[in-house]
């Protein structure tokens, strides 16, 4: 209720019960818990709310189901029958429109909720204990000492890629030799004993495996080489203590196996009829001129790319900031969820990784965290370059950007701006700018003699 005094408008002692209150107590490591008051009227709708969804589950004698009084129910069971779905009710939205109307307050994780406060005629209180933005105090990212990548493509570089084509067009042909050999590709039945149990998951018929794949325990494959065809095979292992199946890890088992039939590559011989099998040209030195051409721009990308990463490294090593635990947990999940992503459009779904590899929940957060710290701090310190260098993107090239987007995805270009939204269209504008001081730390940086193989097998993280 609004009462005009004098020509001013005034909020009634009503009115300031019903609005919603923010209290923010910050505590260490860039942690807070917020306090949000939500008025009694609000909680009185949420509880009517609840009392609408539950009426219909609920069961009085003398009265039709649906059909009893929400006084009547909150008699005989008490006040707070409909607290906890009040709750459920007001808090998303109480939580969200706190946010929204607090725009400084960065919130970085997801809130960990407890109710303080919860009575008809009162106002709901509930806290959020969240993690919030840290700050960032540059250190030098302006000419920092990063190794030189060496991007000479070599012979070897050339063979081994021509032989990963040989491999790629390789065919599998079944062979009459009756012993299995290294790298045979085999069907097999085998049944798995402990302590002379057979135990769950130990057991398959005709499973294809090729021999030191490592697809099975440390110790199966090798024992395989030299059996028979048709005939039993005696295999003895032990499985590894942080094995994933609690029945049988840090156990000895026996496994009796039977190959059926054994499977060889043909690999292709290396010539000019292969080249024109597999590409537009006729000879072998061409395909190969082209291929060079191509290690050589791949070369040239990757070292783009490292340098990009190792200038990025020496820029957040000289860096000061204190990343909230709860921070990193939430990045860690959304790594993992795009790994998941990832697997499921090879077909594979994330229950069935963690067994083929013998991996847990927890040991699959425990591998992604270091590369969720590493974005994080990344993010975290290219935000801060942006604004130590006043680096703006313009309006023009965030449409060049959405144009790029359209045509990946093959819609028209009218039609993809419709669906972005305001909020979508910033994030591309910042993510921009954030490519544009990634870019700045990289040009200044002095590269050094200590000279690093573009070609070695390392898991950089952008």
């Amino acid at each position: 209720m609004i009462i005009c005094m004098n020509g001013r408008m005034h909020l009634s002692l009503k009115e300031e019960i019903f609005k919603m209150s923010l209290q923010v107590e910050k505590k260490e490591h860039n942690m807070a818990v917020l306090t949000i008051e939500v008025g009694a009227d609000k909680l009185d709708e949420a509880i009517e709310k609840a009392y609408r969804k539950q009426k219909n589950s609920i069961s009085i004698p003398g009265f039709r189901k649906g059909k009893v009084p929400r006084q009547m129910i909150e008699r005989m069971y008490g006040k707070g029958i409909f607290y906890e779905e009040a709750a459920d009710i007001l808090i998303p939205d109480s939580y969200s429109d706190t946010l929204e109307s607090n725009k400084d307050l960065e919130v970085v994780s997801q809130p960990k909720i407890d109710v303080v406060q919860i009575e008809q005629g009162k106002p709901f209180i509930f806290t959020a204990e969240v993690a919030l933005k840290p700050d960032v105090t540059l250190g030098q990212y302006k000419g920092v000492e990063v190794p030189k990548v060496d991007t000479e493509v070599t012979e070897a570089d050339i063979d081994a890629a021509l032989k990963a084509e040989q491999e790629k067009n390789s065919r599998t042909v079944k062979t009459e030799d009756k012993i299995v050999k290294a790298d045979d590709i085999i069907t097999l039945d085998f049944e798995g004993f402990i302590d002379g149990k057979p135990f769950k998951g130990g057991k398959s018929e005709n499973y294809p495996l090729t021999i030191g794949s490592g697809s099975f325990i440390p110790g199966f494959e090798e024992q395989l080489i030299g059996a028979e065809v048709d005939k039993e095979q005696e295999v003895k292992v032990t499985f590894p203590e942080d094995y994933t199946n609690d029945e049988v890890k840090g156990k000895d088992a026996v496994f009796m196996c039977l190959v059926h039939s054994i499977s060889r590559r043909e690999i292709p011989e290396l010539n000019d009829e292969f080249a024109s099998n597999i590409s537009d040209f006729e000879t072998l030195d061409e395909y190969k001129a082209d291929l060079t051409k191509k290690l050589q721009e791949e070369k040239t990308a990757d070292a783009k790319k490292r340098k990009e990463n190792d200038a990025m490294d020496k820029a957040i090593e000289n860096s000061e900031m204190d990343i909230p635990q709860p921070m990193i947990d939430l990045q860690v999940r959304q790594t993992i969820e795009d790994f998941a992503r990832r697997m499921q459009q090879q077909g594979l779904s994330l229950e069935q990784y963690m067994q083929f590899t013998g991996m847990d929940e927890n040991k699959l957060r425990e591998q992604a965290e270091p590369e969720a710290l590493k974005r994080i701090q990344s993010s975290l310190v290219l935000e801060a370059i942006v604004k130590a260098e006043n680096i703006e993107t313009s309006d023009e090239r965030v449409e060049e950007e959405i144009k790029k987007m359209a045509e990946s995805y093959k819609i028209e270009l009218e039609k993809f701006k419709d669906y972005i939204s305001d909020d979508e269209r910033a994030q591309i504008k910042k993510d921009l700018a954030m490519q544009d001081a990634l870019t700045l730390v990289a040009d200044q940086a002095v590269e050094t003699d200590d000279v690093r193989d573009s070609s070695a097998e390392e898991s950089d993280n952008a």
